[in-house]
């Protein structure tokens, strides 16, 4: 049996062949969208029934973005945003629960950190609901000095 390959994509910004053409590993039509929407709906209970048409406005509007590829099969997936100098947001990163704990997660965010964007901003946040260990391990710290605070508009 042949090994699958693991293949970290760093799309362009704004993810085009991803968002527009559902590209995914080599440049091959895979619908990519239509399997990163499976890859929330299945691993990311904060991101449940995103509409491909919000995916592709989300993306759109993302500076870096990340998937991770078992031949043509998603199993990780990231994005950020930033100014470029004072601060960056990571946002949406998931594994596939079938391929977690074997260092794939790690792949997806130091392939955000080390992005120009990223890598050069003063601060990098995220939100996690319970993977604080996981982050800690990568050199984000826990702040208890700052309050997220929410404002949710109800179309």
């Amino acid at each position: 049996m042949k090994k699958k390959k693991l293949i970290l994509l760093k799309h362009i910004e704004g993810a085009p062949g991803l968002r527009l053409l559902g590209l995914g590993p080599h440049m091959q039509p895979c619908k990519g969208l239509t399997k990163l929407q499976s890859l929330f709906n299945k691993n990311a209970q904060w991101a449940q029934n995103r509409s491909i048409s919000d995916l592709r406005n989300c993306l759109s509007k993302s500076d870096v973005i990340v998937s991770l590829w078992l031949d043509k099969k998603i199993v990780g997936f990231g994005r950020a945003l930033s100014d470029g100098i004072f601060r960056s947001v990571l946002w949406d990163i998931v594994i596939d629960q079938n391929y977690q704990g074997k260092g794939y997660g790690k792949v997806i965010v130091n392939a955000l950190l080390e992005s120009k964007k990223i890598r050069n901003s003063r601060r990098i946040y995220l939100m996690t609901t319970n993977k604080k260990n996981f982050y800690t391990q990568l050199s984000f710290e826990e702040v208890n000095s700052q309050k997220l605070l929410i404002k949710i508009n109800e179309f």
